[in-house]
């Protein structure tokens, strides 16, 4: 029947994705089956990103157009589900009275029962924070044939970066105990997952929460052993968290792969500080110069935010220095997106829009010349490549990434995906390589 179909859409990140991959499975456990529209559906699930206005337009504009299903199908049953969900609650449902449930980011798995317990004529938020931990379900995320995987290991954080909301939608840092994620990592493997990539606001920082604690760099070896694991990448990465044990993980773990996400934010030691980062640029050199004399050709990507409130062209001239310097891999640079509630909302010397749009331009320019030059470096090199699915364009081609997460796309048949190929690489793009499979 149409009330047990469910359409999930996800904004945000990775760990946004993942906790929609698990929305997925308890639902499925309670006989849903998932549909690819939501006119299709009895039980539209959107799950909200908070980190950016952007982000929130888009999911105020899909909650809008669904009004319209609503009003022609009432027993259609609306749900809004983490950042946004929990950062704004009731307020949602006041805004758009079409929505039924509201869950915040540790409520995720109720919404089964809700779905069983309660009416659409009473619509009904879900927002304790104070539920700490998560309890996961026992069964890994199904791959769905798919070569790569998420697994969370941790969630919240501490650090209360000025201009970042995470810590009031997702509440303090807790880590998953190592023997559940071994699990789930085991479950993924039997699936034919060869690469998993693992999942926190600040994986650095995994284990402080357990008792005893353990450290991240333990936590790798104990997966780096297990049979069947060919990949292990991890996102994202706290400068000052970033410790020696960690670093040398890449040069004595085999399934570590050479790349590394360690946001750099802005090369002002002056803005650093305004936003609450707790290092300096020195110290985050320090940082990559580190990681490069451990593995000379490991990848490093970064974030940085232009127009922080109060950022002078002196401080944008030392970020733009900076990246020149670091010689990034890649970066994603966004312009800052005011968050209500952050230390930052209160800062009254704001950076008109026109400007931080100029400084985009400059700084997007200038690190797509540093990754087109970098990957034109890898021209004539023999490179493995884990192939992940077929190419966006071309029907004969198939797509896979290096183990420093070079995007890779060759001419060969789906029979391929799922392995490692040596590729001689033939071409190079600002964003991905070419090459042919030998």
């Amino acid at each position: 029947m149409t009330y047990k179909k469910v359409f999930i859409k996800t904004f945000g990140c990775q760990m946004n994705e993942y906790d929609s991959e698990r929305i997925w499975q308890v639902l499925q456990l309670h006989g849903y089956q998932r549909v690819s529209s939501p006119r299709e559906a009895g039980v539209i699930v959107i799950n909200t990103c908070a980190v950016r206005e952007k982000a929130e337009s888009k999911i105020y504009s899909e909650i809008g157009r669904i009004r319209k299903l609503k009003e022609t199908r009432p027993d259609l049953r609306i749900c809004i589900v983490g950042c946004l969900a929990q950062l704004l609650g009731t307020r949602l449902i006041q805004r758009y009275p079409h929505i039924d449930f509201v869950l915040g980011t540790k409520q995720l798995f109720a919404l089964p029962e809700l779905l069983e317990q309660h009416s659409q004529q009473s619509p009904y938020a879900l927002l304790d924070m104070t539920t700490v931990p998560i309890s996961y379900p026992a069964l890994p995320c199904p791959s769905d044939g798919h070569v790569s995987a998420f697994v969370t290991i941790m969630q919240g954080c501490n650090n209360y970066c000025s201009y970042c909301i995470v810590p009031y939608v997702r509440g303090h840092e807790w880590s998953r105990p190592p023997h559940e994620i071994i699990q789930e990592v085991e479950g993924l493997i039997k699936q034919g997952v060869r690469e998993v990539t693992l999942l926190g606001q600040n994986v650095n920082a995994y284990g402080k929460t357990l008792r005893p604690p353990l450290r991240f760099s333990e936590l790798l070896a104990q997966l780096d052993v297990l049979p069947g694991v060919e990949r292990i990448r991890f996102t994202t990465s706290h400068p000052r968290d970033l410790t020696d044990d960690l670093i040398s993980c890449f040069t004595t773990l085999q399934t570590v792969c050479e790349h590394i996400h360690l946001p750099l934010q802005s090369g002002s030691n002056t803005v650093l500080a305004r936003m609450n980062r707790g290092y300096t640029r020195e110290a985050y050199e320090e940082k990559v110069y580190l990681l490069r004399q451990a593995v000379p050709h490991i990848s490093i990507t970064s974030d940085i935010i232009v127009g922080f409130p109060g950022e002078q062209e002196q401080d944008f001239e030392e970020t733009r220095a900076c990246i020149e310097k670091l010689q990034f891999d890649d970066l994603f640079i966004f312009h800052y997106s005011q968050r209500t509630g952050t230390v930052a909302a209160t800062y009254s010397d704001t950076i008109p829009y026109h400007e931080k749009i100029r400084r985009l331009k400059i700084l997007n320019e200038l690190q797509q010349s540093i990754s087109l030059s970098k990957n034109r470096e890898l021209i004539g090199k023999t490179l493995p490549v884990l192939f992940e699915s077929q190419a966006k364009k071309g029907e004969d081609m198939i797509a896979g990434r290096t183990r420093t997460g070079k995007v890779v796309n060759c001419k060969g048949t789906g029979d391929i995906i799922g392995t490692t190929r040596n590729v001689l690489i033939e071409q190079a793009t600002v964003h991905s390589l070419t090459g042919l499979i030998l």
